[in-house]
């Protein structure tokens, strides 16, 4: 029978089978010992295995768990396109389009326009006016203009007109053939226009209808304290007054005039127009001067009626009153 070889240092001597049953208790013990204390040589394990197998392999073993996941991942992403919708392209350029506007709004939104809208919170007209034009420049200045042209540049001052008193002047004054002109303080806007045209066509009016008769002044100087008396034969057969001619009342720039006939009506016609004129300048409209008579006042030019050169005029409508007649072609009203 071959030999045993045991070893506890790594240096293995030789046992007989046969030998070991005529050994000694004590030559037994020492070869259990030396059993007991024999431990197998480590494995070693080849470290020398390539690194592109080693990928090949991960590789290999990631795509075996995964299970085939990766191709669905890439079938999505085809499905999907550019990644968004219609309407989700829309909201993104409504997006954009907002960024862009508050971008403009800091960075380039005039001084005058943010202005407005600060001033917008504590004006309800000028909010009311504005409306849905916040926040396009162009749009607000557009209705404001149109704003200061129909009614003038205050927004909140009810009384617009001049604390001065106007001068009154005449040059060669003739009643039956001359022109009113006056001279505001500024272009006049449509309001102004109107304002002025109303007064004299209510001067014309009253003038047609014989107010301007100082023949028939019974209360002028009659005693208010006690029940005055008015004689009707006498106010009948007074001479009659009439206003004969008037025209449209016209405007260049700054400087207006309407030319007049005052027929039969009495020169007291004209202390009645400048007390309207007068409440006029003080309260809505400022005047600096009137002049009655003269051929040509200030930079008024002969024949020019385009309003894109600041002409405007005020159309009387003398045919409120029956017999008043028409206006000719040199836009007079023509009497019948």
């Amino acid at each position: 029978m071959d030999s045993i070889t045991l070893s506890s240092t790594g240096l293995g001597f030789p046992i007989h089978p046969s030998s070991s049953r005529r050994s000694s208790p004590a030559a037994a013990g020492a070869v259990v010992l030396s059993l007991r204390h024999t431990h197998p040589p480590p494995l070693k394990v080849s470290s020398s295995i390539p690194t592109t197998t080693k990928k090949a392999t991960a590789a290999a073993l990631a795509a075996s768990t995964s299970g085939g996941g990766g191709d669905e991942v890439e079938v999505k992403k085809k499905k999907k396109g550019s990644g968004t919708t219609a309407r989700g392209r829309r909201l993104l350029r409504v997006r954009e389009e907002k960024r862009k506007r508050e971008f403009d709004r800091l960075h380039n939104y005039p001084a005058w326009a943010k202005v407005l809208e600060d001033a917008c919170k504590d004006d309800a007209e000028l909010r009311s006016l504005l409306g849905d034009s916040i926040g396009n420049p162009e749009l607000m200045r557009q209705r404001v203009e149109d704003r200061v042209r129909k009614k003038g540049r205050d927004f909140q001052k009810s009384k617009t007109g001049s604390v001065l008193a106007f001068k009154v002047s005449f040059r060669d004054f003739n009643p039956l053939d001359s022109y009113i002109w006056f001279e505001l303080y500024g272009a006049p806007s449509d309001r102004d226009v109107d304002l002025v045209g109303s007064v004299f066509q209510a001067w014309y009016v009253m003038g047609r209808l014989g107010a301007f008769n100082s023949s028939n002044l019974q209360l002028s100087n009659a005693s208010m304290d006690f029940n005055p008396l008015y004689d009707e034969d006498k106010g009948a057969t007074a001479m009659p007054s009439s206003f004969h001619d008037i025209s449209n009342v016209e405007f260049q720039d700054n400087w207006g005039r309407v030319w007049v006939d005052l027929g039969t009506s009495d020169f007291f016609a004209v202390d009645v127009l400048l007390n309207c004129l007068t409440v006029l300048s003080s309260e809505y409209l400022g005047i600096q001067q009137v002049v009655f008579g003269g051929r040509r006042m200030g930079d008024w030019e002969e024949g020019m009626t385009n309003s894109e050169y600041g002409y405007n005029a005020y159309r009387l409508r003398v045919y409120l009153v029956k017999g008043l007649g028409e206006m000719n072609a040199s836009g007079y009203a023509k009497l019948e």
